[in-house]
């Protein structure tokens, strides 16, 4: 995935796209999850689930279109564009089968090599843009990485910040010590073994470091992957360890238990390396109120969906994009929700906008956040309870929670019959998104990683 994922990002399309619009920088991990749940459904055997998947990713690409710094157009639609996504899963999933040390043989990369194109042909009406043989395959493979590929924007990030950068997923939050220190070994090496892994016109073109022995550091590293295989099947399994990346310590999954206990373990050990080497404490953040976060803080962990610094309409088209894919929403429900979050964003943007700029600035949105919760964000929040109501009950029981929240049902039995009523979601949802309190429902949904 890091390596199809590096490929893509050169491309001057998809990089602009993800500059733009993606949340690949600010919430690596809830990407990551998300894109392994969409290909285990494309690949599934279920033709239904697989139609309905395709449906909803045309509807998402369909939304991604403009222009780069250069201004040249980029539209998520493109066959050529989504062709190319196409192919670098397929070639990096034959490229770590190679360097793993369990090469596919011929008939083998033939058969993924059509369920590939079928893939794309689901996505594109049957109008496949793949070339139609394997043999014909490597040569556009070739060309595309020699004559359009660039040292793009989105292609540094990746290879440059967000390894040395990357936050702790859900299971290790709260353990900054551990993760950075995991994160200062693990994140260099990361950054090593993809940049020997791509093509060498790539590598050339964009100015990559051929480091010594990075050759032979890749090879070990694919090597001990791919004894993966000599694990039990459960353990290994596609949605099992897509599950983990977004498992939070509150949910009602029996696996959380476990990973509470693992995460209590590691809490211990750290606790006992800062009795040896003491860390300097860090003051807490200015105006903090307890319990909360500063208005800085919240803009940058919630609001600030794509990581650019700044608030506009695609940060909240990605709000928009997770909670229909939380939902699972078809039309038009997925419309409504992006709707609302449109009529939300002119709103912000009427009231905190004051350089007219077109967009928010953390100083923008500090100075007037007391005034976010206004109607369109009602409006917002009952649209959403609408969307999480599945059965149309009037209420959200605990099904329908944890569909949105992945957590278990935390409601007080005193309310009503312990069920979630349109008043009580409104009022916590209009806490949360106006950054008056934290929330351990939706904290997880839209804050972490």
């Amino acid at each position: 995935m890091v390596r199809a994922t590096v490929l893509e990002a050169a491309h001057p399309q998809i990089g602009a796209a993800l500059i733009d619009n993606s949340t690949f920088v600010a919430h690596p991990w809830r990407r990551l999850h998300n894109t392994l749940v969409s290909l285990r459904r494309m690949f599934g055997t279920d033709d239904a689930v697989r139609e309905r998947e395709a449906a909803r990713l045309n509807r998402l690409h369909a939304r991604l279109s403009g222009t780069d710094a250069r201004d040249r157009p980029y539209d998520a639609m493109d066959p050529r564009v989504r062709a190319w996504v196409v192919a670098t899963l397929f070639e990096s999933s034959v490229t770590m089968c190679r360097l793993s040390g369990q090469p596919l043989d011929q008939t083998t990369m033939e058969r993924l090599y059509a369920e590939f194109q079928a893939f794309l042909a689901a996505l594109d009406d049957g109008a496949g843009r793949l070339p139609p043989t394997l043999q014909e395959f490597w040569p556009y493979y070739d060309r595309v990485v020699d004559e359009e590929l660039e040292n793009t924007e989105a292609l540094r990030i990746i290879l440059y910040k967000l390894f040395d950068h990357l936050p702790a997923p859900a299971v290790l939050e709260g353990m900054p010590t551990v993760w950075a220190a995991g994160r200062a070994l693990a994140g260099p090496v990361i950054g090593a073994v993809t940049v020997a892994s791509l093509p060498e016109s790539l590598r050339r073109k964009a100015g990559l470091p051929d480091i010594p022995g990075a050759r032979t550091l890749t090879q070990g590293a694919y090597l001990t992957v791919g004894l993966a295989r000599f694990l039990p099947e459960g353990w290994i399994r596609t949605e099992a360890l897509a599950g983990l990346l977004t498992l939070s310590p509150d949910s009602d999954d029996p696996r959380a238990r476990t990973v509470s206990a693992v995460r209590d373990g590691i809490k211990r050990a750290a606790a006992l390396v800062r009795l040896i080497t003491p860390i300097p404490a860090q003051p807490g953040p200015a105006g903090a109120a307890a319990g909360g976060r500063t208005a800085e803080e919240f803009f940058r962990t919630v609001l600030d969906q794509t990581g650019d610094g700044h608030l506009d309409w695609p940060d909240l088209a990605a709000m928009a994009r997770e909670l229909s894919g939380r939902l699972d929403l078809d039309e038009p429900e997925e419309t409504r929700l992006y709707a609302a979050f449109a009529a939300w964003w002119k709103e912000l943007q009427g009231a905190l906008d004051a350089d007219g700029d077109g967009r928010v600035s953390a100083e923008e949105y500090a100075a007037a956040a007391p005034g976010l919760a206004g109607p369109a964000l009602i409006r917002l929040a009952d649209v959403l309870f609408d969307a999480a109501d599945a059965d149309g009950d009037g209420s959200i029981d605990a099904e329908e929670y944890r569909a949105l929240f992945r957590t278990g049902f935390h409601r007080d039995p005193a309310d009503a019959d312990g069920t979630y009523a349109r008043g009580a979601f409104v009022k916590d949802f209009l806490s949360f998104m106006s950054g008056r309190r934290r929330s351990r429902a939706y904290d997880p949904l839209l804050a972490q990683a």
